[in-house]
Formats: C-alpha cells, sequence, structure tokens
C-alpha cells in the first residue's frame, strides 16, 4: 500500500481581505501538517497552488517554508499549473519551485500526428501522468487529444479542468470522462466541489475562495488515499475557524442599520467569520444609506474574526414611467424626449450632450489615463463645472 494526499485549488495570495488571506495560508499549513502526521508517501497539487502566475514575495516565503517541510520529511510533492498559476510563456513561479528541489512537476507530454502524448513521472512503481489547467479552458480541447505513454504500474493522472460529472449548469466547455484514458486514479482540479465516484476525486479547495464557497463549504478540504484501494478515499476537513451566516430581508434603508445590528446582537460571533447575506427591494433609501462601516465596528467589538457582506440581491425599487417610442429610427432621442416630459429638470437639456460626450473614441496611441481625462474634461465643459 501506498499512501497519499491530493490537494487542489489553494490559490495562496487569493483573498484581497487579509484576515482570509491569512486563513488560506493556514489552511495550507495545516494540510502539510496533517500530510506529516499521516506519514504520506507523496503529495499530489492539482493546480492553482497560486492564484496569479507571479505571486508576491511574501507568498512565495511561505509556499518555500511548507514544502520544505514536506522535503525535510522526505515527503515527495507533483503537481501541475492551473489556470491561475499558469502562464502562456510556460514561466511561472512553480518552475522555482522545482528547481529548488521541493516539487516535481509532471506536464510531461509532446504533440505526435494531433495526439498529445503524456510521458510518466515514476515514483515508487506509480507513474504520475499530468497536463496543465489553462485560461478559459483552453485545454479542454487539448484533453480530446491525450494518450497516456503506457505503463503497467499504477497510473495517476493529474489534470485541472470541469469534468462532464461536475458541470452542473455552468455555462462553460467540459470534458466527456468517458473519453479520458484509462487510469488507477484521477487526481483533479479546477471545481471547487468536493467529488469523488469511480476513482475520479475533486478534492474541493484548500480554503473556500469567495462569499458562496464559504457559505457552501464552510472551511477547507483535502483527500487522502491508497493505491490499494483508489475508490475509497479519507476526506479531510480542515475547519479553522466557524462561519456564521445571517440572512436579512430589508425594505427599508433608513432603518436597515440598526435592523442589521439588532440582528447581529442575538447572536454568538465570537472568532467567527460572519456572512452578511442582504436581500429585499428597498421602498424606501437606497443601500448607500446602510452604514457598513458602523456594522463592521459592532461585529468588531463582539469579537467576530472578520465580517463578509453579500448584496447582490438587494434591489432599489425602480422609479415608474411608461411611454411610447414613436420613432423607432430616432430612438434615443424618443426615449430623452418622453423622459424628459415626465419627469421634469434642468439638467434634462444636457442627456443628449452627455451621451456624446461618452462616445468619445480612444485616439490611436492615447494611453488610458489621458483618454479618461478627456472624456471628463468633456463631461465637465456641458455641465459647467
Amino acid at each position: 500500500m501506498v499512501k497519499f494526499a491530493h490537494i487542489a485549488d489553494v490559490h495562496l495570495g487569493g483573498w484581497k481581505q487579509q484576515p482570509l488571506q491569512d486563513l488560506n495560508s493556514k489552511s495550507f499549513q495545516k494540510a502539510i501538517e496533517i500530510c506529516i502526521l499521516e506519514k504520506v508517501n507523496f503529495v499530489l497539487i492539482s493546480g492553482d497552488l497560486f492564484d496569479f502566475p507571479y505571486p508576491s514575495i511574501e507568498v512565495l516565503k511561505e509556499t518555500f517554508s511548507e514544502l520544505k517541510k514536506l522535503k525535510d520529511a522526505g515527503i515527495s510533492c507533483f503537481l501541475i499549473s492551473g489556470s491561475h498559476d499558469y502562464s502562456v510563456s510556460g514561466k511561472t513561479f512553480l518552475d522555482v519551485l522545482e528547481k529548488a528541489g521541493f516539487c516535481k512537476n509532471v506536464a510531461n507530454f509532446e504533440e505526435k500526428d494531433d495526439e498529445i502524448i503524456l510521458n510518466p513521472t515514476i515514483h515508487e512503481e506509480i507513474a504520475i501522468y499530468g497536463y496543465p489547467g489553462k485560461k478559459s479552458g483552453l485545454e479542454v480541447k487539448d484533453l480530446k487529444k491525450i494518450k497516456l505513454n503506457g505503463s503497467p504500474l499504477f497510473k495517476i493522472l493529474m489534470l485541472h479542468t470541469t469534468l462532464d460529472r461536475v458541470v452542473g449548469d455552468l455555462p462553460i466547455e467540459y470534458v466527456d470522462s468517458s473519453k479520458l484514458p484509462k487510469a488507477d486514479y484521477y487526481a483533479l482540479g479546477h471545481i471547487h466541489v468536493l467529488y469523488d465516484k469511480d476513482r475520479f476525486v475533486y478534492p474541493g479547495p484548500i480554503f473556500p475562495n469567495n462569499f458562496k464557497e464559504l457559505e457552501e463549504l464552510s472551511h477547507g478540504h483535502f483527500v487522502i488515499a491508497d493505491t490499494n484501494n483508489p475508490e475509497e478515499i479519507k476526506r479531510i476537513k480542515i475547519p479553522l475557524k466557524k462561519v456564521e451566516l445571517i440572512s436579512i430581508e430589508l425594505k427599508d434603508a433608513l432603518t436597515a442599520t440598526e435592523e442589521i445590528i439588532s440582528e447581529l446582537e442575538k447572536k454568538d460571533l465570537d472568532d467567527k467569520i460572519i456572512l452578511l447575506r442582504i436581500n429585499g427591494e428597498l421602498d424606501n433609501g437606497k443601500s448607500s444609506d446602510i452604514n457598513f462601516q458602523q456594522i463592521a465596528e459592532f461585529v468588531k467589538n463582539k469579537g467576530a474574526y472578520f465580517i463578509l457582506r453579500n448584496t447582490h440581491d438587494l434591489k432599489t425599487r425602480e422609479p415608474d414611467f411608461e411611454f411610447e417610442i414613436e420613432k423607432t429610427e430616432n430612438i434615443e432621442e424618443e426615449t430623452i424626449k418622453n423622459y424628459s416630459e415626465q419627469n421634469p429638470s434642468d439638467f434634462n437639456n444636457l442627456i443628449l450632450q452627455l451621451i456624446n460626450s461618452l462616445s468619445i473614441e480612444k485616439q490611436e496611441g492615447e494611453t488610458s489615463e489621458n483618454f479618461t481625462k478627456r472624456i471628463l474634461e468633456e463631461s465637465k465643459k456641458i455641465l459647467k463645472f
């Protein structure tokens, strides 16, 4: 029996908010710690170790430190690049990790007669194959052409892509899993779901990457498997912080701050990630009337670790006006005219001028900064600022 860990979608450096970026790093550290305690023979990272092809120095230092722990424990690490840490040039900081001796990129392939032949990396009677993920799912068409350079050994195929098994209703291209070359274990990454069936395994992200994932997954995951029984995996959870979801429907933005704080007062927020989901249609006021800074201060004083808010489903009631367009060949002027008649204002005669000013085209060789300045200057002239 050879025991191995399968990690994917680490996305180091991905969160903009520092407290969540720290949790992401700590989840990776915890995963490495567990791998060492479990005495796995090797670790697979199926793409997106980093959130960018060129991560910051701080992120690199942390990564070097953790992978060095694996090396010092005698545990080999094999990886492929994902859609986030992939570079069209083929050069990424994964190369630096490999040259430092901390891991091995197993994406070794050659194109021949309209086929892509994957060559194995052999590790203790195990053949590990890999193909990188690419931006915008560009690897999908390539994966229809892959073949494995045959080996009688236990075969692991590492891919960073979307399979038909997990695509759901996502409007993206996917790979037909039945058309992939036969392998004994498919170490997958890219789609942040917990899936394992017929030796096809998505371990989930090492830490949730956005509000929705925190809501659905709460914490990070990875798996441990063995070559004797690859269909039965051990799913490892990394619950560093508890997640508290608070969903509130609002109608009045002017009283919303007090209403939200009143609801938060009822909860135990200590050391938790607070997910504040706000929905509804505002009859009074607008979303900018909600004092989110005051709410953030309140949860901080209650001992919360961090608060994230989602106002995607909070709508402001649209003003009611109806009119018919008589001359469809001049629909823009007709619309402005009818709107102005129903909503009289001294500014209405400026609407068409402002629209025209925004239609200015960028000149050849003009920088984006100068182009923006030119549009603003034209708008100021019209508004007589």
